[in-house]
């Protein structure tokens, strides 16, 4: 048998063995076919041809997969050509099929590689940085906007995208409330990306599971860099002070901000005067976008918080006709 005959008999006998996770789909002189498999989305189809002049020219590679990039199958069957190339002369197939192997064990963040490449290029500013850390599956974004900052560790299960991605904060130079709004957002557009809702529409398609780092991180971005420009839309004046170290230590502070259920920003005292002061007829409004603002500080409900607001006009008009009588 030739050279090339003796190595389809070796891949035959040595794939599946040597190789987790393959299955050899076809091993004839015309191509080697290995199907290598991590999990359903960390899978590809590797198709080897042997050249003319084989083994004195490297084995030509093509990769296939359903769901990793093409972009990314382009650059490791290069990768894998010239593994192929640093042992002329000698079998190759084995070599590059553990090669192969390796690469997805080793990058697990090769099943999400589109959203990171579209995280990079489409959507994050210079001032943003997103790092790759292949060695525990995560992505560790940092984001700034002027004097504020935010750091967090996105972690990339092994079964994503069927699970959801999972997230911590690094560091933050918001206020407390601000910090919780934006972990606890991120969470939920993470969730609803891999769970269906509780109450379906009549007649709505079926649920699909959606991968979930792109929208999760785009929403961290996209909030960092606008909430230190929220305009209090009762005193039209930014939420936020220009430096972080004078945002005020008190949730309860005058200046302190607070977020409505709509999403908009106002100061603590703003708010505070304008829910409990008339008109109270139908409830409060937003001023940027005119839904009605839900908070839980302010749960009393318009009719209760205009009776009080009497009691108190009535109370001061006591008082004031009091120090009248004694003046």
């Amino acid at each position: 048998m030739g050279f090339v005959e003796d190595e389809l008999q070796e891949i035959k006998a040595m794939v599946e063995k040597h190789i987790t996770g393959s299955k050899l789909e076809a091993c004839i002189p015309a191509m080697v076919r290995v199907n290598i498999r991590r999990t359903k989305f960390k899978q590809l189809i590797v198709c080897l041809q042997f050249p003319k002049n084989y083994p004195a020219a490297n084995i030509l590679v093509e990769l296939k997969s359903r769901h990793i990039s093409q972009k990314l199958l382009d650059g490791l069957a290069n990768l894998s050509e010239k593994e192929a190339k640093k042992i002329l002369g000698k079998p190759q197939i084995l070599h590059v099929l553990k090669f192969v192997r390796n690469f997805i064990d080793e990058n697990p963040l090769c099943c999400c590689s589109e959203e990171i490449s579209e995280l990079k290029q489409k959507i994050a500013r210079p001032s943003d940085e997103i790092k790759l850390k292949q060695k525990t599956s995560s992505i560790l974004v940092i984001t700034m906007e002027g004097e504020y900052s935010c750091k967090y560790n996105i972690t990339v299960p092994e079964d994503y995208p069927d699970t959801r991605v999972s997230l911590t904060e690094v560091s933050s130079s918001y206020p407390p409330v601000v910090r919780r709004w934006l972990l606890a957002q991120a969470q939920e557009l993470a969730r609803q990306c891999v769970e269906p809702p509780t109450r379906c529409r009549p007649g709505a398609p079926p649920f699909v599971v959606k991968p979930s780092l792109l929208p999760v991180v785009k929403f961290l971005l996209e909030a960092v860099h606008s909430i230190p420009a929220a305009v209090c839309g009762v005193c039209c004046r930014t939420c936020l002070p220009p430096h972080p170290q004078d945002v005020p230590s008190s949730e309860d502070d005058p200046l302190s901000v607070e977020r409505v259920y709509c999403g908009h920003f106002y100061h603590h005292a703003c708010l505070d005067t304008y829910i409990k002061t008339p008109p109270f007829a139908g409830g409060k409004t937003c001023h940027s976008c005119s839904l009605k603002i839900y908070h839980d500080k302010w749960k009393l409900s318009p009719a209760l918080v205009e009776a009080r607001w009497a009691h108190k006009q009535a109370r001061q008009r006591e008082l004031d006709e009091a120090i009248d009588f004694f003046a």
